[in-house]
């Protein structure tokens, strides 16, 4: 009996030497009895160069006042920036800056004021060019933004709370496509050198119903990205705009360079599967457990890509992603 009672003390001495508690083992769900997300901000950035506003709600982890990483998240085409509320609470709840932009031109303005009939044809009208680089353009204008704010005595609620040495990008279907070309991918145009939009302040990315480049190959596109990326989608993530299909979302991972890529595909999942709610026309009956392994994956690339935790990259490289898909989804990392 003494000898067993020996060898659990040494377990504790060994455990308590690591800095871990007896017993504990990460949980990217786990939010801490006296964690929350704290205050939700509306802000909104002028960028005077453009002419354009671009409206913000922030998300403040509750715990500290200490800078945290921030993480952005750009909406789908006809969203807005009060949409995906959960994620904002989540992770904020574990120790990040949410920021959640809202990008004027492709956002719920584009269909809110439209007969039902010609709301289809007016998202089609959106989903352009000139909007996509607006876009980029005000992911560039936020941390802008954000940097002024961040360095401020005092005056906001933003002064000396952001970690902007630690940055992540996110986002859903349009909000994708921005965070592909924020993160590094490369466009090919006829006659033209191949061009990149990358925003080197972007530290990793997590793409929502990526999306295959409209022109060229999947390889030009990625096989330059330098930066961790994370993407998401489903065996039945279609869109009617764009022409994206199931298929098409997944020649995105095979095209990336090995180092800190993951694809995590989930069964059945639609388009809608990424948003708050069903969209018309969804197909498929919405599988709670799909959120809850969204939130799982993405704050644990969160926490090893922005905080470096080697127990979470220790999760999301070994057996933790299998912990929490059904067995039919689908997981693979390089």
């Amino acid at each position: 009996m003494c000898r067993v009672a020996a060898c659990l003390l040494a377990i504790v001495a060994a455990t308590t030497a690591l800095g871990q508690e007896p017993g504990s083992r990460y949980d990217p769900l786990r939010i801490e009895s006296d964690a929350s997300h704290g205050a939700i901000l509306e802000l909104q950035v002028w960028d005077v160069g453009r002419s354009r506003g671009i409206s913000l709600r922030v998300f403040l982890p509750g715990k500290s006042t200490a800078p945290a990483p921030v993480i952005l998240f750009s909406h789908g085409l006809g969203g807005s920036r009060e949409g995906n509320t959960w994620l904002g609470k989540h992770w904020s709840a574990r120790g990040y800056v949410v920021v959640f932009l809202q990008h004027p031109g492709s956002d719920a303005s584009v269909w809110e004021d439209v007969r039902p009939a010609r709301r289809m044809a007016a998202l089609r009208h959106a989903a352009n060019a000139e909007n996509f680089i607006l876009r980029v353009g005000d992911v560039a204008a936020v941390l802008d933004q954000l940097e002024r704010w961040n360095a401020e005595t005092s005056g906001n609620a933003l002064a000396g709370r952001l970690d902007l040495a630690h940055v992540g990008m996110s986002g859903h279907s349009f909000g994708a496509v921005t965070t592909e070309a924020v993160g590094g991918e490369v466009f090919e145009a006829q006659g033209r050198e191949p061009r990149s939009l990358r925003d080197g302040r972007i530290r990793s990315a997590l793409m929502m119903s990526p999306s295959a480049p409209r022109r060229g190959s999947p390889a030009t596109a990625f096989s330059r990205v330098s930066i961790p990326w994370l993407l998401m989608t489903g065996t039945r993530d279609a869109s009617p705009i764009g022409n994206a299909t199931a298929k098409s979302r997944r020649e995105v991972f095979p095209a990336l360079p090995p180092a800190d890529k993951y694809e995590l595909v989930l069964d059945g999942a639609e388009h809608s599967a990424f948003g708050d709610r069903a969209l018309p026309g969804d197909a498929m009956p919405r599988n709670p457990n799909h959120h809850r392994v969204i939130l799982a994956i993405s704050t644990a690339f969160w926490d090893w890509t922005l905080k470096g935790s080697p127990e979470a990259g220790s999760w999301l490289k070994g057996s933790g992603p299998a912990s929490v898909l059904e067995p039919s989804d689908q997981w693979q990392a390089k």
